[in-house]
């Protein structure tokens, strides 16, 4: 059973969303918030919290601030951004303070669901509106800084780690938000080699997941992402 706290000022979508989680036999609503601040009280009390469906735009506490609080607790939630602004800032920076998922409000009910087993299998899901957005940031990224006299692009910072070209490849592909499958059809790889190279990117990067994976690639991308 996946513990579900539903974190959203908006009663109507609140209640919508419970309805609709209280459908699948193996999702459990145990909480509901108003904002930020009121989950990370509710976590921080004991609760049982697997995976937090979490709204960015709140009074008080927004879901960025929030989802920054909640991962620095002892034994942190996962946490899907829910929204309806595809806004870059929000974006980068709930990837940056360790969202596991980003999905725009206007996705059919069973791919909310879908997305919760997700990100509590320790999967990055990001909206493919979403990944698109990031991958034209991080390519154009990329491009002024090999415009640039004597600076490196992200690729060339890459394989400054002792990563090999398909790592390289499967980085990127991680951070567009990517499955193993769809990995492997764009590589012309199977799941499993997939699989392996993940877990050697991990280890070489002293990396714990797929989402400090995609955290890593647009921090080196991005200069830190504080600019």
């Amino acid at each position: 059973m996946i513990a579900v706290l539903i974190v959203e000022d908006d009663p109507f979508i609140r209640e919508s969303l419970k309805l609709i989680l209280d459908l699948e036999a193996d999702l459990e609503v145990v909480g509901i918030c108003g904002n930020g601040y009121e989950a990370v009280e509710f976590v921080r009390a004991g609760s049982q919290v697997d995976v937090v469906l979490m709204d960015i735009r709140m009074p008080e506490c927004d879901g960025v601030e929030a989802t920054r609080l909640l991962k620095e607790l002892e034994r942190p939630p996962s946490v899907i951004i829910l929204t309806t602004f595809d806004d870059d800032d929000y974006i980068v920076e709930a990837i940056r303070h360790g969202a596991g998922g980003y999905l725009l409000k206007n996705v059919p009910p069973a791919r909310i669901v879908s997305a919760i087993k997700t990100v509590h299998g320790g999967e990055l899901l990001i909206h493919p509106d979403i990944a698109r957005k990031l991958a034209d940031m991080i390519s154009s990224r990329d491009r002024q800084e090999t415009a640039r006299p004597g600076s490196n692009s992200g690729v060339n910072k890459l394989a400054e780690y002792g990563l090999n070209d398909a790592e390289k490849d499967i980085i990127r592909l991680v951070s567009d938000g990517k499955s193993n499958r769809e990995i492997a059809g764009t590589l012309f790889l199977s799941e499993g080699t997939v699989k392996n190279y993940i877990s050697s990117i991990l280890d070489k990067l002293e990396l714990r997941d797929r989402t400090q994976i995609a955290i890593f690639y647009l921090k080196l991308t991005h200069g830190g992402m504080d600019t």
